[in-house]
């Protein structure tokens, strides 16, 4: 593996610790009386307040290309930040964060749909067998068979942040994009607490704080505990080493890394808030595993060059 493929892996393991870290933070504070709204508003501000400087210094004065870039920034804003996160948050505030996550991370097979609808690739057995998998999965962790009912508007909030993750991988993996990652992460940010924020102003949005105490890992800590880890680390670090090992590794190869998310998730929850999942969710959380894996190795397997025409190596680009 090249030196610039590994710095990648590391990269996208990083963060997607970093970003597993979310649910557990943001459901401590929805337990003490937070909405969800108020948990993302207050998480994308502050992380977009803290990487302002550095993102102006690392920008140069190329304000002509942060213009000209201005749609992609808007929609991985819109979409992929203040989007993705707000249903995520909701579907958290229904269901346990390992099986919110697991709906989440449907988005991988949204973007193996995506390259064979815009761009022509067709998925082969291998994908299509990991996406039979990951469905056969997800009806085990819904338990559709058993007696266990969760909450319909949790599955759909999770199915909603499934669809912007997938658009956070397509728009991550664009090489192609001449802003830093720190620029990009920092304008997206600031897009997604704003637009959050009007909604919360008109209404659309509720959005409710308590400055009390909360309960993480069996300890009462303040509530600003919490917030920090979600700007600083569920954020700021987040997102930044998400677009930078996305860019090395291409969106097939970061998703797939991207997986150990869901580990890094059911762990952390698991520690800081006690849910402890069923064995029936265990077994489907690794079939959903399972089935994605299958389907991201599928995706990295050479398509076959046209003849007399050279193979060209390289990740698959999905870039607007």
């Amino acid at each position: 593996m090249s030196n610039g493929r590994t710095t990648g892996l590391v990269l996208a393991i990083l963060s997607a610790a970093a970003f597993s870290t979310s649910g557990s933070l943001a459901g401590s504070l929805i337990l003490a009386g937070w909405t969800p709204g108020a948990a993302v508003i207050a998480r994308l501000v502050l992380a977009a307040a803290v990487l302002t400087v550095p993102a102006v210094l690392a920008l140069r004065g190329r304000w002509r290309e942060l213009w000209s870039g201005a749609g992609t920034i808007a929609l991985y804003g819109v979409v992929a930040v203040a989007g993705a996160q707000f249903a995520y948050f909701n579907a958290v505030a229904h269901l346990s964060v390992g099986v919110a996550l697991l709906l989440e991370y449907q988005g991988t097979v949204l973007v193996v749909a995506w390259l064979w609808l815009r761009h022509g690739r067709r998925p082969g057995p291998l994908v299509l067998a990991g996406a039979v998998v990951a469905l056969a999965g997800l009806a085990l962790v819904l338990d559709v068979l058993g007696g266990v009912r969760l909450d319909p508007v949790g599955v759909l909030w999770g199915l909603a942040a499934a669809v912007g993750l997938a658009v956070f991988f397509v728009l991550s993996s664009d090489d192609a994009q001449p802003l830093p990652p720190l620029v990009v992460s920092c304008a997206s940010l600031w897009v997604g607490g704003v637009v959050l924020a009007v909604a919360a102003a008109v209404g659309l949005v509720p959005v409710h704080a308590a400055a009390v105490p909360v309960e993480l890992a069996g300890q009462r800590v303040s509530w600003l505990v919490p917030v920090l880890g979600l700007a600083l680390v569920a954020a700021a670090f987040a997102y930044v080493c998400g677009i930078l090992g996305a860019r090395l590794l291409g969106a097939t190869l970061a998703s797939f890394v991207g997986l150990s998310e869901v580990l890094f998730a059911v762990a952390f929850a698991w520690l800081f808030l006690a849910q402890r999942p069923t064995p029936l969710q265990a077994i489907g959380g690794a079939v959903v595993v399972a089935g994605v894996a299958l389907v991201r190795l599928g995706e990295l397997r050479p398509v076959p060059a046209p003849r007399h025409e050279p193979v060209v190596d390289e990740p698959v680009r999905a870039g607007v």
